[in-house]
């Protein structure tokens, strides 16, 4: 038999919100050999509506797997060569398909969706003193429209096939880990229907400490227990391909998108920190082995459990609705640019702002402010604003709403970062990093292997088949970025964003 000519290869599905890839890694390393990325639709059938196609997302990871591997085989290697597959995915993005027929009931619910805000009003109507922050101590999470078991009771609510079903034990739900592992393992005939500890973290319906769905939570959402998927540790063996060209390899890792950055960015000690810049933009804090509860506004989620004998590690969140999202709206909604390839060249035609503060509120504000009624502002502009100044305040947005959640950490862990790691698709920009640095007077530390996320489900997976030690530091190349400007200039700036910030709010009054 042929040797393989890059030994041991681990893959890894990263399935994210605007595109799905499949990415093979050289086991134990942050060596990509070859992947294949495609982009998924999004629906939006009414104003704050988020939805995309559950066999779509399906179909596109399939694709992207049969195609990487005919890279692989092109490149000299085969399928064999892969040891297992690890999936990480955008979280809190709500399925539900028939038990019987493994078809999807209604389009996935995508997490930055807002219809669930009357939802999420009747709920904290009905709890206990009437406030969103009541089931924290249970979950670690406020109540909002953020949440997977929220638009789950949506679901309920709205679609009556959906609430039949649910009371007859007819349906499945899952978020797309679950979704995908469920059809990849066989579906109807043999699927595994589980979840992992992080996507499960998520969701509303499990406590915080003990990691089981919750029976007080599960009460309150007006949701069985049978429906769910089997909560699962990190890193095990779940099942194996049933089918295509991966047949009979394990899939052996899960982790939500970002808790899978936080373990890609190697980020396995007390206090270390990282900032995803994508879609959204989310900043994980590891807290170690206890889960600490925000008193400032942020989320408390399981970070990673390597292991079902492994005890659960910790993180903090915070979590930015709109980051990426707000260019591509710039394109698609008010053409200030026709390619995102135009944004350097446009913001280097200024050589600031123009003190023009944007935030793009457009489905409320998340951490650390929660406020759902928050409506997008451009707060400054003046006869002689261009669209350079614009778009540099869409990448300042950014920056400022990552100082709101340093901010927002610092309050609650009683510490001081010294340096803030980074990665994500927006990071390929150079202005965003120092413009980062500069708003929040810090080193920002940014890998040259940009697949974090893809990276942490491989060595989820990795590991769960020893084929990869994770007490061993991964040697990957990264760029630093050291602050410019002034405290004085950096405090004025963020001043002058606490006050766009105010006139986003109260817009249902």
């Amino acid at each position: 038999m042929a040797s393989k000519p890059f030994g041991d290869l681990v893959g890894s599905i990263d399935e994210g919100t605007s595109s799905a890839r499949f990415v093979l890694f050289k086991a134990g390393t942050a060596d990509i050999v070859c992947y294949h990325q495609k982009e998924l639709r999004s629906i939006t059938p009414n104003e704050g509506w988020v939805e995309q196609d559950p066999v779509e997302i399906l179909n596109v990871v399939n694709e992207c797997i049969e195609k990487t591997v005919e890279k692989l085989i092109a490149l000299g290697g085969s399928a064999s060569d892969i040891v297992a597959v690890g999936v990480t995915n955008q979280r809190e993005t709500t399925i539900i398909w028939d038990r019987h027929t493994g078809k999807p009931m209604y389009n996935a619910i995508i997490w930055m969706d807002a219809r669930t805000s009357s939802t999420v009003d009747e709920l904290a109507a009905k709890s206990a003193d009437k406030d969103k922050d009541y089931f924290q101590k249970v979950c670690g999470l406020p109540l909002s429209t953020y949440f997977s078991g929220v638009k789950l009771r949506w679901m309920k609510d709205n679609v009556p096939q959906i609430a039949e079903a649910i009371e007859k034990n007819d349906c499945l739900f899952g978020t797309i880990d679950t979704w995908l592992l469920y059809h990849l393992t066989g579906g109807i005939s043999g699927g595994v229907h589980v979840t992992d500890i992080t996507n499960a973290s998520r969701t509303m319906l499990m406590n915080i400490k003990t990691c089981q769905w919750d029976p007080e939570m599960l009460e309150f959402f007006g949701v069985s227990a049978t429906i769910l998927p089997e909560i699962r540790s990190s890193s095990e063996v779940y099942g194996l391909f049933s089918d295509g060209t991966l047949k009979g390899i394990p899939l052996a890792g899960c982790l939500g998108d970002q808790q899978a950055a936080l373990v890609g960015q190697q980020c396995f000690e007390k206090g270390q920190a990282k900032a995803t810049y994508g879609t959204g933009c989310f900043l994980l804090y590891n807290t170690g082995k206890e889960p600490i509860l925000s008193t400032h506004g942020l989320l408390t989620t399981v970070g990673y459990q390597f292991g079902p004998d492994d005890k659960p590690t910790y993180a903090l969140e915070g979590s930015v609705a709109i980051a990426g999202a707000a260019i591509t709206w710039l394109r698609d909604n008010l053409d200030v640019i026709q390619d995102v390839k135009e944004l350097t060249e446009l913001v280097d035609t200024v050589e600031d702002s123009g003190d023009v503060y944007f935030v793009p509120a457009f489905s409320g504000l998340y951490a650390p402010y929660w406020k759902k009624e928050a409506r997008g502002v451009i707060y400054g502009l003046t006869e002689d604003t261009q669209r350079g100044h614009i778009l540099r305040a869409t990448l300042e947005a950014v920056c400022f709403q990552v100082r709101d959640i340093l901010g927002a950490m610092t309050k609650d862990c009683n510490f001081n970062l010294i340096k803030l790691q980074v990665d994500g698709g927006m990071t390929a920009n150079k202005l965003l990093l120092q413009l980062q640095s500069d708003l929040v007077g810090l080193e920002v530390i940014c890998p040259t292997m940009a697949e974090s996320s893809a990276l942490g489900a491989a060595i989820a997976a990795g590991r769960a088949v020893n084929k990869w030690d994770i007490t061993k530091h991964i040697s990957i190349g990264e760029t630093i970025v050291k602050p410019v400007i002034t405290e004085e200039e950096r405090d004025h700036r963020y001043s002058q964003w606490k006050k766009a910030i105010d006139r986003s709010l109260g817009w249902d009054v």
